[in-house]
């Protein structure tokens, strides 16, 4: 892990830290492109193909149904079954509360406007699953979608050496009242969601995380469906003081770089002290677990920042725009203001960003790759649509007509003037 001081840092070197181009972009870019276009010419055909060539499995149906899901759901271990019902609660407590009827408003006198929320129809579910299989995603997505009334919750999973999913996938399918996983992954599963094959549903709009190839894939599709957020490899950044714990910092760290190779650890802190201390924890850390190989390469391509004081720190973390954001200092309260940029933040010494992955109760569907500067995490709100209501009675026509009259004639729009003129008239 590379060090750098802040106070020399320059703006341009700043801006590359910040970025997270990856120099094969224009690769993906082009293998995911023909991916979309072998799905959208030979549909079923070109999902088992690449599930053969990709998952090395050869499918004989492309989803799991019902029954299927029972039978795989009965292998969960006890254990597994009570914490995954328990982080359901949380998070289907979570995303019950951001139901919201709003307000009738009215503008001026017999001028009243409101919104109300209406379900997205049909929605794509993306449950990655390469070097890791998530059912805290299954639930991240499943649960908001539920609560909003979609009606029709289409999920896709990359297929087992076996050709089927695991239990834990299958165990919150039966859970959740899903009644089908489609066994497509990557770029094909997006590409199949968004135009439709013979098998998989079309979709209005598509949900979560994945590698380089489905985030691509999520881009390149947005002028056929929408899509959550770019939500590409994870990250986090951990802002440090004399009052962190260095061992607590470097397994926030390491969490996040077991993710995958790409994955991003940022530490931000206030002294050299802290930055050493926390890296020899990381080594004594890393060694031991079982996902090293991956850990360790995404450290090495991880870096640690030394700032003066932690408003430098929230300067930096503001441009970073981290989708992750730990505080780990007993100072957080005094952050708090300061944050403008990141997807879900955890604050003080005792809230690992582990407990926002599984079992809080908040999204871990999260903009990722600096995105956290435009766009939230996944949500109820992110399952609705909200549609815009407007009543006038007579008195409240006569009241803004004038004004509707004026503004139209202004834009040379005589038919939108006229609309008003024939009922002021009547």
């Amino acid at each position: 892990m590379k060090i750098y001081s802040y106070t020399d840092l320059s703006k341009s070197k700043i801006e590359e830290l910040c970025s997270r181009q990856i120099e094969d972009d224009k690769v993906v870019e082009e293998r995911v492109a023909q991916i979309i276009t072998a799905v959208k010419k030979d549909g079923d055909q070109a999902l088992i193909n690449y599930a053969k060539a990709f998952d090395g499995v050869e499918l004989d149906k492309l989803f799991l149904d019902v029954e299927d899901l029972k039978q795989i759901a009965a292998g969960i271990p006890a254990d597994a079954k009570e914490a995954i019902e328990t982080a359901y609660h949380n998070i289907k407590t979570f995303h019950q509360s951001q139901l919201k009827i709003e307000d009738k408003i009215e503008t001026m006198p017999g001028v009243v406007c409101w919104r109300e929320s209406r379900a997205i129809e049909k929605v794509g579910l993306y449950i990655p699953g390469g070097t890791a299989v998530l059912p805290s995603t299954f639930l991240m997505l499943a649960t908001p979608a539920i609560i909003a009334g979609c009606k029709e919750i289409v999920v896709c999973s990359p297929p087992q050496i076996d050709g089927k999913t695991n239990c834990y996938l299958a165990y919150c399918a039966v859970l959740l009242g899903i009644e089908k996983i489609y066994l497509v992954g990557g770029a094909q599963a997006v590409a199949a969601m968004a135009f439709g094959t013979e098998t998989v549903p079309q979709v209005y709009k598509i949900y979560g995380p994945g590698n380089r190839y489905v985030t691509t894939a999520k881009t390149m599709v947005q002028n056929r469906v929408a899509i959550d957020m770019p939500a590409g490899p994870s990250e986090v950044l951990v802002i440090a003081d004399e009052t962190s714990n260095p061992a607590f910092v470097a397994a926030d760290l390491l969490a996040q770089a077991e993710h995958g190779v790409d994955s991003q650890a940022i530490l931000v802190a206030t002294s050299n002290q802290i930055i050493e201390e926390t890296l020899k924890q990381v080594e004594i850390q890393l060694a031991v677990l079982p996902r090293m190989e991956i850990a360790t390469k995404a450290i090495a391509n991880s870096y640690a920042i030394l700032v003066d004081n932690l408003d430098s720190a929230m300067d930096f973390s503001n441009q970073y725009a981290p989708e992750h954001l730990i505080l780990a200092t007993e100072h957080f309260e005094n952050l708090i203001p300061l944050i403008i940029n990141a997807g879900s933040v955890f604050l003080g010494n005792f809230t690992p960003e582990s407990v926002g992955d599984y079992a809080s109760g908040t999204n871990h569907t999260l903009p990722t790759s600096g995105f956290a500067k435009a766009y939230s995490g996944v949500s109820t709100d992110a399952f609705l649509k909200k549609i815009t209501f407007q009543h006038l009675s007579t008195k409240g026509l006569n009241n803004i007509g004038n004004t509707v009259e004026t503004l139209a004639a202004a834009e040379g729009l005589q038919a939108h003037k006229n609309a008003i003129t024939i009922r002021l008239k009547n």
